[in-house]
């Protein structure tokens, strides 16, 4: 027999949504809330080292190891598409990049009948979960315990020669990307001070869990919602396989923040979903909602190779032996240096074609290249790398629960380029870069493509290569989208509680209508502060302040 408790909420996932909901909550002292975390605390150390990335993303104790499907966009390939799995979630994992994207994206949400989505409505939400270190502006936020979000700050002379080279191409050097106008080339911003990453769960979590009104659980597996009739009352989790169910019980309200692909597993094998689907899984229909696991959307990146010149020394010479010792020392003293970067260093916000309005792609540039078909293991000799992807992808997949064990991944489909439209884009996201990492600028630093190299040239070759050698960018959206009861694939109201049921919030990417023109981990801080201005009843932030 499962034991129970009772807490005013009950949030599943720690993760950037988790993080903030528990913090805010817990600003009142006469709410009580428990947090579920299926991973452990975020005690390796390589959490908290930038660089640390590298590892972490193969480390299946902090991170859910999953993939996609095989399918033929992907040349048969299962991707892997890992997701955070600790305190923290995926901001203790991912790539640190701060990215709000255009305001035409929110507007587009408002536009889809969900009030209070535009841009001018959440901007003072994103600003709330920032603290902007060294740079102020009326679009940015310098609020103390957000996000701190700061420049690079190790600079090579061939990022520079890069950003040159692309001005000289007619892309305008960008002074901030995050203030609504995002068009240029420049250097990211990132979640990292001091030489550390800064988690949402270090932000956030970390200083709430001193308050006696919340509790973090960990190596707590969610494995149902608990319902009576149509109204949430808790979640029963386990500890690991076989072992006894514990329960939870919510006194207001159950907050499923576990993630694009946990939280739709998790309504699918609690009841609620596509009735078909749940009848293969045998489990009784709570409330029909076919949305559930619908969707589904990434940003599908492919990447082009340069070999440097030699004597040129970029990442993959700086990542090893005494070299690697002497930025050690650096990071030590808190000088610039490559552990306290972010994996991608130069941002290109572009147009795939003439005639657009606003940039319809994202390029990256990294001084350094990793070996073909090695996950971040560095080239042996001098590269670098850049790549790109499409803003707003047309194609969606879906996430389905194989079983109603939750210690198995659920099926992962995006269905990659399967518009054709995104092929399109795509294949001119590649050529551009192409066109960016031959200008006269950086022909004296760089020798020549290896990847996908010279001999590829049509679009079928350049597909070709796509099909081989794209991959995630882990921005992972859409399977509890948000939309008006009239929409037969929402699932969540534009509250962001569940179509059809009581005191059921969905809060994390899953909600999002539509691919913002961005990362989404800077959205969805913006989701859950939202999140928790609504469920405090308050409707605005002008309310709030």
């Amino acid at each position: 027999m499962a034991t129970e408790e009772n807490f005013d909420y009950v949030i599943v996932g720690s993760g950037a949504a988790g993080s903030v909901l528990a913090n805010r909550l817990t600003s009142d002292p006469g709410v009580t809330v428990c947090v579920l975390e299926a991973g452990p605390p975020d005690r390796n150390p390589f959490i908290h080292l930038p660089a640390g990335f590298v590892k972490t993303l193969a480390d299946p104790g902090v991170t859910w190891q999953f993939k996609t499907e095989g399918i033929p966009m992907t040349g048969g390939r299962r991707i892997s598409t890992t997701q955070g799995r600790t305190l923290g979630g995926g901001s203790s994992v991912n790539g640190m990049i701060y990215n709000r994207g255009q305001p035409a994206d929110l507007d587009s949400w408002a536009q889809r009948g969900n009030r209070g989505w535009g841009y001018a409505d959440c901007l003072p939400y994103y600003r709330r979960s920032e603290n902007r270190i060294g740079v102020s502006g009326e679009t940015r936020g310098k609020t103390d315990g957000g996000i701190p979000v700061t420049d690079m700050d190790w600079i090579h002379p061939v990022s520079e020669a890069f950003i040159e080279g692309c001005v000289g191409l007619g892309i305008p050097r960008a002074k901030d990307y995050n203030s609504g106008d995002q068009a240029g080339v420049g250097y990211y911003q990132r979640t990292i001070r001091n030489g550390r990453r800064v988690s949402a769960a270090r932000a956030f979590l970390k200083p709430a869990m001193a308050r006696p009104n919340l509790e973090v659980r960990t190596n707590a597996r969610a494995s149902r919602i608990l319902f009576e009739g149509k109204r949430a009352t808790g979640i029963e989790y386990l500890h690991g396989p076989g072992e006894t169910p514990k329960r939870v019980m919510a006194r207001r309200e159950v907050i499923i923040s576990a993630g694009t692909c946990n939280t739709a597993r998790l309504l699918q094998v609690s009841g609620v979903g596509p009735a078909d689907l749940l009848g293969r899984l045998g489990v009784p229909v709570v409330h029909e909602l076919r949305g559930v696991g619908s969707n589904f959307r990434d940003h599908y990146a492919s990447r082009l190779v340069m070999r440097a010149k030699p004597g040129v020394e970029t990442l993959n010479q700086l990542g090893r032996g005494l070299k690697l010792g002497a930025q050690l020392a650096r990071w030590a003293m808190g000088k610039p240096n490559i552990l306290a970067t972010a994996p991608s260093h130069v941002h290109v916000f572009w147009k795939s074609f003439e005639g657009l309005d606003q940039p319809d792609l994202q390029c990256v540039f990294t001084p350094g290249s990793y070996a073909e078909g090695k996950v971040y293991i560095l080239d042996d000799y001098p590269g670098v790398t850049a790549g790109s992807w499409q803003h707003r992808p047309e194609s969606t997949g879906w996430v389905r629960a194989r079983s109603t064990n939750v210690f198995e991944d659920p099926e992962i489909n995006p269905n990659y380029l399967s518009d054709p439209m995104d092929i399109r884009v795509h294949l001119a996201g590649m050529r551009l870069v192409r066109r960016m990492l031959n200008t006269p600028q950086l022909s004296r630093f760089l020798e020549r493509e290896t990847l996908p190299g010279p001999s590829a040239q049509s679009d079928d070759e350049l597909l070709d290569f796509a099909k081989k050698n794209g991959s995630t960018t882990y921005h992972l959206i859409g399977t509890a989208r948000m939309g008006p009861e009239t929409d037969p694939t929402a699932v969540v109201n534009d509250r962001l509680l569940v179509h059809g049921m009581q005191s059921l919030r969905i809060v994390d990417a899953s909600i999002m209508p539509s691919m913002p023109s961005a990362n989404t981990y800077a959205t969805t801080l913006m989701i859950a502060e939202r999140a928790a201005d609504f469920i405090r009843g308050r409707e605005s932030a002008a309310e709030a302040a």
